[in-house]
């Protein structure tokens, strides 16, 4: 019986990445992380940055599959930040998967995207509804999506990219999540999240290039389209606000 292919995770040391990969070696599927950070309880960890040309070519050596989640995770400056780990690391982490003959790509970028038609509408947003970005990281996301529609349209490479919804990295994430209402509608539980990655690995290889998101269930409304990641992928969320914030211990209601 043949090995299992090999998921590449950047970002692995993350909060979305810890639960990608624990997810995915829970299924049974050989996982190689790469962060800045060594990546705890993964035993192919590689630490390296995504400016790095060289050291992001040998993490996606026989790699079938890639989670690009590793980035600069809000606004921050843009040359300093956002120009590097958001732009030339998207094409450091794209061309080189390219290259080592990388099928499928996971992109994940964020509802920050259509940020404003949240506030104008209508809802629930759809994948394929025009962009509308918060700001210059947003931008940046844009632009990810764009390189993954190329990857698929001009080199057949099966492109899935994802808004993500809203998990928390700290417990003042939490904290700040808990007082926006319209917030506990795009949150998306570390559990979710990890089986959302999951359906994503294991969606048909026919799958081409979609946009799709991934929240967990609304406490109001649906902001963004669910349905499309269900009809996909066979991702369905469980979890619902403040499922999953336990590690940051009682959090707010």
């Amino acid at each position: 019986m043949s090995e299992a292919p090999i998921v590449l995770v950047t970002g692995s040391a993350g909060r979305i990445g810890r639960a990608a990969t624990a997810e995915l070696q829970a299924r049974g599927y050989r996982v190689r992380g790469f962060d800045c950070v060594p990546t705890p309880d993964l035993k192919d960890s590689m630490v390296g940055n995504l400016t790095d040309e060289e050291a992001v070519r040998r993490a996606v050596e026989g790699v079938h599959t890639v989670i690009h989640l590793a980035a600069t995770p809000d606004d921050d400056d843009f040359l300093t930040q956002l120009l590097p780990n958001n732009l030339l690391g998207v094409y450091h982490v794209l061309e080189s998967a390219r290259l080592a003959g990388a099928r499928r790509l996971i992109l994940a970028s964020s509802g920050q995207v259509v940020w404003w038609q949240r506030q104008r509408g209508p809802l629930p947003i759809k994948g394929d509804d025009p962009p509308t970005p918060r700001g210059w990281y947003a931008v940046a996301k844009v632009f990810l999506e764009a390189a993954g529609r190329m990857c698929a349209d001009s080199h057949g490479m099966s492109v899935i990219a994802v808004r993500l919804g809203w998990c928390p990295r700290s417990r003042e994430h939490v904290e700040e999540l808990a007082a926006l209402d319209w917030a506990k509608d795009v949150y998306l539980s570390p559990g979710d999240a990890g089986r959302f990655f999951a359906c994503a690995v294991e969606a048909p290889a026919e799958t081409r290039f979609d946009v799709v998101y991934a929240t967990s269930l609304p406490v109001r409304r649906a902001m963004y389209d669910l349905d499309t990641a269900k009809q996909l992928l066979g991702f369905e969320p469980r979890d619902r606000w403040p499922q999953g914030v336990e590690e940051y211990s009682a959090p707010p209601t």
